[in-house]
């Protein structure tokens, strides 16, 4: 791509696709692109650098990975039909989400426990997030406190600001939950997100067969650990973090991921608490499938949902997350913020997703493998990849901007929800 295209004098973020020629140019200086970023690739590079543990909780789906697989199949059945002719030259990537102005509609979707996948945890991930000026979304189950994740999402950050949302795993102990919002408020998150599907891990047979779960071997609670309340309670039971850590870690998991179910009436109770708290900023509900469950946000006044199926690692069998999300776009589409979640791997799947209604997707894995392979650039890479991707997408595919895609099914050549299942011949 010729760096002196007119686009670069029209659009309000910057030309992504450079990096495709970035990159094509590195032989030329003796260099070589960090690694490759096709998906497959991604996930065989990041198998290579992680423990079998490490490896097996970044991987496992729920069951036999069933909904795991229809999530891929689903994006498989949707066609993009290019358009030509098109004055791509004035295109932008640019996109709106809460007002918050932010580079592409995609961001970084919570996951837990990065210290798996890298010793710095989530600060290099929030780091990007803000470089890129990116959403990013902490998790509850992160394991850096929600403080310094802050500090790093404005460390490389335009005007010294990320856009940043707090994931919440809503515990049982209600003044612990208005710990974490506090904290979060504090720490100048934006949103709130309440995940609603996992008060419970589903059964992952690779990690049950090895007693793969880090928060009770000592690894990952730092969220929990650093919270005053939770300090409390660690007192309250007798335990010492400093010298019984595989006791911390169980306590304070075991607080967020109790196994005991909420109602519609307590995710209201948590919204508005979130509203008291950080005077009036979206609170959205992630894990919705279901057309009745989409239509009871709206009822109970939830500011957006995200539709996801927890990139099928809690109910093996479920629905595909893009099929539900086409058939909440019918019910509610104008009536809630959407956002889509599972199964995402490239800048045609993020396409995919809005020209079906989403307006805003978040991607987990990719960038989980970036962390993986060689941390805050690795996370880089892959990001800026997909960023490239997705400019590049809109230039060779004919669409100007965000606007021209979402919603707009004629974007598409769709076919049945036919899925046979495929044998598994390597665990992605």
């Amino acid at each position: 791509m010729d760096p002196n295209n007119p686009n670069r004098e029209s659009r309000s973020t910057p030309q992504y696709a450079l990096y495709q020629r970035e990159n094509f140019w590195k032989s030329n200086d003796g260099q070589v692109p960090p690694f490759n970023t096709d998906p497959g690739e991604l996930e065989r590079l990041a198998q290579q650098k992680l423990t079998q543990n490490g490896w097996f909780y970044a991987s496992s789906n729920a069951g036999q990975s069933h909904t795991h697989t229809t999530n891929r199949q689903s994006f498989y059945r949707h066609r993009i039909i290019p358009r030509m002719l098109v004055d791509t030259n004035t295109r932008d990537t640019a996109h709106t989400i809460w007002s918050h102005s932010v580079s592409a509609p995609i961001g970084f979707a919570p996951v837990g426990i990065n210290k798996i996948y890298n010793e710095a945890g989530e600060l290099p991930v929030a780091r990007v997030a803000g470089e890129l000026n990116l959403p990013y979304c902490l998790s509850t189950a992160g394991s850096q406190p929600i403080e310094d994740v802050g500090v790093a999402n404005d460390a490389l950050a335009k005007d010294g600001k990320g856009v940043r949302f707090f994931q919440l795993y809503m515990p049982h102990d209600d003044a612990l939950t208005r710990s974490l919002l506090q904290r979060a408020v504090a720490s100048g998150f934006t949103a709130c997100i309440l995940t609603l599907d996992t008060w419970q891990l589903g059964w992952r047979h690779d990690d049950v067969a090895t007693s793969n779960y880090a928060f009770y071997h000592g690894k990952g609670a730092d969220l929990g650990l650093s919270d005053p309340v939770f300090q409390q309670r660690l007192r309250e039971a007798g335990i010492d973090p400093a010298t019984q850590p595989n006791e911390a870690g169980a306590l304070w998991i075991d607080s967020v991921w109790h196994g005991r179910a909420h109602t519609w009436e307590k995710a209201v109770w948590a919204m508005r608490l979130w509203k008291e708290l950080s005077g009036g900023k979206p609170f959205a509900l992630k894990g919705i499938q279901s057309v009745g469950d989409a239509r009871k946000a709206v009822e109970m006044g939830f500011d957006g949902i995200v539709v996801s199926n927890h990139a099928g690692r809690q109910v093996d069998g479920a629905v595909a997350s893009l099929d539900a999300l086409e058939k909440i776009v019918d019910a509610v589409g104008d009536k809630i913020y959407i956002m889509y979640d599972s199964g995402v791997r490239s800048a045609s799947d993020v396409f995919k997703a809005l020209a079906l209604g989403a307006q805003f997707v978040f991607v987990g894995r990719l960038w989980i493998w970036g962390l993986s392979i060689m941390g805050e650039a690795g996370v880089r890479h892959v990001m800026k990849s997909l960023l490239a991707d997705f400019d590049i997408l809109l230039n060779v595919g004919g669409y100007r901007n965000v606007g021209k895609i979402i919603r707009n099914r004629a974007a598409l050549e769709s076919g049945p929800r036919d899925y046979p299942l495929q044998p598994r011949t390597f665990k992605l």
